[in-house]
Order: structure tokens, then sequence, then C-alpha cells
């Protein structure tokens, strides 16, 4: 319970509207959190995912595909997975750097936010073609992909 108290205590939360960059370092689910090298945890924007578990929380889009599948398609637009982390995190190598604008609090110890790859693109939307993750209209708004 004390890592995980120091680890709300320690996130870096973005304020809404604000532009940032990210190098991703490791990833959760396929919606987030992907935590970046300056400390602050994404929750990507606009989308739900399955959890690991292979579970949709109620209130949530759920998607037909697979948490751990959609986990490592994240991972793959983001850069080269790495290894499992003692708590579950897989670490990513990142094959560039994420221009993200946030949002604002999303959960406590994430920051919500719309994240673009040069590679990849807008990931959210990314998520959303591929079928890995379904577009969460209470979230979505005006975003266009």
């Amino acid at each position: 319970m004390m890592f995980a108290a120091f680890l709300l205590a320690t996130a870096t939360i973005v304020p809404a509207g604000e532009s940032f960059q990210c190098v991703p370092t490791k990833v959760w689910d396929a919606d987030g959190p992907i935590w970046c090298s300056n400390g602050v945890r994404i929750r990507l924007a606009g989308i739900a995912a399955r959890e690991i578990d292979e579970t949709c929380r109620r209130g949530h889009p759920c998607p037909e595909a697979s948490g751990i599948e959609a986990r490592d398609y994240l991972i793959s637009l983001l850069g080269t997975r790495g290894r499992a982390t003692p708590h579950g995190h897989i670490t990513v190598s990142a094959s560039a750097t994420l221009s993200c604008t946030s949002t604002g609090n999303a959960d406590g110890s994430r920051t919500g936010a719309w994240c673009y790859s040069p590679i990849a693109g807008d990931l959210s939307c990314a998520m959303v073609r591929s079928g890995y993750a379904a577009r969460w209209d209470r979230y979505w708004g005006s975003h266009r992909c």
C-alpha cells in the first residue's frame, strides 16, 4: 500500500489544454497508463480497451479485441517491446517522442491526453481504427482522426 501511495504522490498531472512531450518507457494496457520518462502517466483520451484480465469495466465501451493483444498493439505503435516488470508493466524502447495535449486529470495519477506519434499518428485514432479499442463518445467530443 505504501508503494501505491508513493506512486500516486509522485505522478505529474499536466493541466488540461497544455501540450507536453512523452518518451514512453512502459505500458500497462491498451488505453494506459503509458509511463513517460518525464514522470507523466498518460491515459489515452476518448477510448476504452479491455483490461489485461480480459474484462471490461462497467459503464465503459467494450471492444471485442483481447486486452493483451490490444496492449501489445499499442506497444508496437510506441516502439519495441521490452521485458515485463515485477508489477506487470511492459517496458518499451520508444521509436519516437510523442506530442500530447492534456485533457486533465484522469483518475488521480494519470493525465488524460490526445497523443500523436510522428510514426503512428494519432494514437487514440489508431487504436480505434485497428479495433483494439472502442471510441468512448462521452470523452471523444469533437476530436477528429
